[in-house]
């Protein structure tokens, strides 16, 4: 299904659900009248805004509008309560999802494409109560994507930690974070670190769309349990596979129960790294497994970088430097433009919008569960002391990792003091 404009105004071009669903405007006339325009100039402004998410929610008798770009939310609007409904329900028909179900949670995705980019537009409507559903759409641009490891920001010494861990071919690599921190493609950065040449990789999770070279799906029989479906994979030889995110207790000891025969790459949610082996400790009741079977953890943390186009140099403060930690070598940082506001010949960057940063890069923090580590963990220990353990032991950190991006030029030291600031309650 794909729909037309004639209009001056250049909108976005709804191409069709992403689940093959045939979408009938015709049949849903009334919907379609009401909706279809708002729902262009909603999203179509968020595109041009640079949006990676919009959120549209009920608040009283009015919709607010939220858009995150860079990972900062900037109000997107408000409108009648109705307005807003009638753009939900819009939005999930054009996703192949059931317009008249609004008491349980719905995913599914939709393709689209404005100024001749093409754009895949995941979308959630959550129940808030009283036949009202929070909208939420996940912008993704698949020629834009960032796949490697090294566009991805991993540093050698962490690939080569991974294609250590997998040479074992055993254990799980994981990686945790809140919700929209890149959790999922930091897993997927994993395994494209993983030589799929050297070893046998095998997909049983739901990319989404997004393909991994070299790493075929597996598709289970159906009805057959994980348990059935790991020896299936491990008849045939396969060293490594990936998995969806652990979202239950049965999941997680079924992998811990097979831990010494593949290597298991997925991901869940938790603070850090360091809660969450507290996380998996509390799943399987013992620390003692979470020692033996996890070979590594990493928690990622997405930072805005600097706009090339706009942002400015300057020398910091000798005693700055030592202070925060940055190499004493440092002699030129970089921070977003400071115009004057009376300089007559100021022009905004048009490439930021003015907010002196563009896209985002990764920071990570890894744990290895080398012997030390092991130790301390089947001690069950508080989240605080594995990071004590870590930091002793030299493993990357976030903190070093941010202030690697800022001595790079890559970020400001503000950003930096924005991204560890605690979040308000």
């Amino acid at each position: 299904m794909a729909d037309d404009d004639s209009g001056e105004i250049e909108y976005v071009l709804f191409q069709g659900p992403l689940n093959g669903v045939e979408v009938n405007l015709q049949k849903n006339a009334r919907l379609a009248e009401a909706g279809l325009l708002p729902a262009k100039e909603l999203v179509t402004d968020a595109l041009l805004r640079r949006a990676e998410r919009i959120r549209l929610e009920p608040k009283g008798n009015r919709s607010i509008v939220t858009l995150y770009v860079d990972g900062i939310p900037y109000p997107g609007g408000r409108m009648p309560r109705p307005q807003g409904l009638a753009i939900t329900q819009m939005i999930k028909l054009l996703a192949g999802l059931d317009v008249r179900e609004r008491a349980q949670k719905q995913s599914g995705g939709l393709k689209a494409e404005l100024e001749e980019k093409p754009y895949e537009l995941r979308v959630e409507a959550a129940p808030v109560g009283e036949g009202a559903e929070r909208l939420t759409i996940t912008v993704r641009n698949p020629k834009e994507e960032l796949e490697s490891p090294e566009d991805l920001g991993f540093t050698e010494p962490m690939r080569a930690l991974i294609r250590k861990k997998s040479k074992e071919r055993t254990g799980l690599m994981l990686v945790c974070g809140p919700p929209f921190a890149g959790v999922t493609t930091t897993a997927y950065g994993i395994v494209r670190t993983i030589d799929a040449y050297i070893y046998t990789i095998y997909s049983l999770a739901d990319t989404a769309g997004r393909e991994l070279n070299n790493v075929p799906q597996f598709e289970p029989n159906p009805g057959d349990d994980l348990q059935t479906t790991l020896t299936r994979l491990e008849r045939m030889d396969v060293d490594v596979v990936l998995l969806d995110p652990l979202r239950d207790l049965e999941t997680v000891k079924t992998l811990f129960a097979n831990h010494e025969r593949m290597c298991y790459v997925t991901e869940f949610a938790a603070k850090d790294g360091a809660h969450g082996i507290a996380q998996l400790i509390k799943w399987m009741g013992s620390p003692q497994p979470v020692a033996e079977a996890v070979r590594l953890i990493v928690h990622p943390k997405l930072i805005r970088t600097l706009c090339a186009d706009c942002k400015e140099a300057y020398r910091p403060n000798p005693k700055l430097v030592g202070k925060v930690g940055l190499p004493p070598e440092t002699r030129v940082l970089y921070r977003p433009p400071r115009p004057d506001p009376d300089d007559p010949d100021y022009e905004p960057c048009e490439t930021c919008g003015e907010t002196g940063y563009i896209g985002r890069a990764g920071m990570y923090e890894v744990i290895e569960m080398t012997p030390e580590m092991k130790e301390l963990v089947a001690t069950n220990p508080a989240p605080p002391a594995i990071k004590q353990l870590a930091r002793k032991l030299g493993m990357q950190t976030l903190q070093q990792e941010g202030l690697r991006l800022v001595a790079e030029g890559k970020t400001s030291l503000e950003e930096l003091q924005r991204a560890f600031r605690p979040a308000q309650a």
